[in-house]
């Protein structure tokens, strides 16, 4: 019953933007720690963007600093992710996943992340 549904990907070209899409069935959002990762072929997946349900913080990897934002739409039960400046290093595979709001440093055993997307591609390139 939960699931996450990313949308949004296809081909940009560099400097270009687009904005993605993780829609959330069998849960509600706002209840969660929402992030997106992101994984090259043949790389490490690597964490983009993360919105925090308890006070609403965001965490940022620093390449997305400046050119990425993160965004939740209660209403829709979707989370978004806003990317700007694209360029060809920004090529992968965009996941989002869920993980318990209550997730802390000092509560690592909650923190792992128990519902993913399959992803969606994007790809950066002339």
């Amino acid at each position: 019953q939960v699931r996450l549904v990313e949308s949004g990907g296809g081909l940009v070209q560099p400097g270009g933007s687009t904005r993605l899409s993780c829609s959330a069935s069998g849960f509600v959002v706002d209840y969660y720690n929402i992030a997106w990762f992101r994984q090259a072929p043949g790389e490490e997946r690597e964490g983009v963007y993360c919105l925090s349900s308890s006070d609403d913080s965001t965490v940022a990897a620093d390449s997305a600093k400046g050119r990425f934002t993160i965004s939740r739409d209660s209403a829709k039960n979707t989370v978004y992710l806003q990317m700007n400046s694209l360029k060809p290093e920004d090529t992968a595979l965009y996941i989002c996943a869920r993980r318990d709001g209550r997730c802390s440093d000092s509560e690592p055993r909650i923190c792992k992340y128990d519902a993913w997307g399959e992803g969606t591609q994007v790809t950066v390139s002339r």
